[in-house]
């Protein structure tokens, strides 16, 4: 492998390049939306908008052109909010081909349709004639750590076996270990609703509560993604992995998850509009993905109320102590499977 565009140079984006950069087998080709982006790359080597002094090699090329990034790919690393991959995918459509790997880093749903993002890509590019082929980059990964060489495992997904083999291939190195799993459902449904369950944590952390009721919100939050995703035709035990637990873990506990940051500062009390837009430009996947999480939900007849609670606080203006409250005095409920195998623990 040589070629490789990575599409969006957000902070994820961003540390992608500079991993795939580490080595001398690839070009990398960035591109970025952001003109200030792109000037900060060429004049600095770092992106000081999304990603600050990280150093990025000098073999990954910054462009704003689209057809510049995708020529002659051989892989392409689609890095977007979740709420672009479609647009910019149409646009993308034109300067792609099957013979090209492509591989989805973002970590939502799509709000209209409720698909996830290998969905999206594939309906995209199968109405404009190409058959690609599509995988899932997905664990708990920091773009700040992920940039500075910190110790990092993650999963690619793939019904493509070629496709898991090549990217395992091409991302590992000493600093950056890649799995391989081929339940693409479980991959992406647990990277995109454990940001929900995130903002859950920071609410928690925004209210002053403690330890113990982190633990409690990220094992039931792990119960109801697993309900979903299985119902969806995941498997349970691929939640149970970097996709599922390790990031959930990572995106509720740690200071540098903007989805825990956005529920903190609700639970002080501020406005959604108003912390959003203090963020500059940063994107936290899990307020786009709440109300497709929870549309999803019901239309598969599964409950998830602390998904519930989070979109009764996002889009309904519901005050975060007092969904943290109705959590606490639903009705009992057994925490285990019973032998039919349904799930009595809602």
């Amino acid at each position: 492998m040589s070629q490789i565009a990575i599409v969006g140079a957000g902070a994820w984006g961003t540390s992608l390049s500079i991993v795939l950069g580490r080595t001398s087998r690839h070009q990398v080709r960035l591109w970025a939306y952001e003109k200030d982006v792109r000037e900060s790359i060429e004049m600095s080597r770092t992106n000081a908008l999304f990603l600050p002094e990280q150093k990025i090699p000098d073999c990954v090329l910054v462009t704003g052109n689209l057809a510049e990034a995708l020529s002659e790919a051989e892989m392409v690393v689609s890095a977007m909010p979740s709420q672009h991959c479609r647009r910019l995918f149409q646009e993308m459509c034109p300067n792609l081909d099957p013979e090209m790997l492509l591989v989805s880093a973002t970590k939502g749903l799509e709000q209209r349709t409720l698909l996830r993002m290998t969905e999206v890509i594939c309906q995209i590019t199968k109405q404009n004639g190409i058959d690609c082929r599509v995988g899932a980059l997905s664990g708990p990964t920091f773009a700040a750590e992920v940039a500075r060489g910190d110790p990092t495992a993650i999963t690619i997904a793939s019904k493509d076996r070629d496709l898991r083999a090549t990217v395992q291939r091409e991302f590992s190195d000493p600093a950056f270990r890649v799995y391989t799993n081929d339940d693409v459902v479980g991959v992406e449904l647990g990277g995109a609703l454990k940001n929900i369950v995130a903002i859950a944590a920071g609410v928690c952390h925004g209210l002053g509560l403690g330890h113990n009721s982190a633990a409690a919100l990220i094992t039931r939050g792990l119960a109801e993604i697993t309900r979903l995703a299985t119902a969806c035709g995941a498997r349970a035990e691929t939640m149970s992995g970097l996709a599922g637990l390790g990031d959930l873990v990572l995106t509720c506990t740690g200071a540098l998850s903007r989805n825990r940051s956005v529920g903190a500062e609700l639970g002080r009390g501020r406005k959604l509009a108003e912390v959003v837009s203090s963020m500059h430009g940063m994107v936290a996947e899990g307020v786009f993905s709440t109300d497709a999480a929870v549309q999803l939900a019901r239309a598969r007849g599964v409950e998830m109320p602390i998904t519930e609670q989070m979109h009764a606080i996002l889009s309904e203006g519901k005050s975060p102590r007092d969904a943290i409250q109705e959590l606490m005095t639903r009705t009992s409920k057994s925490e285990t499977y019973l032998p039919s195998g349904n799930f009595q623990g809602k």
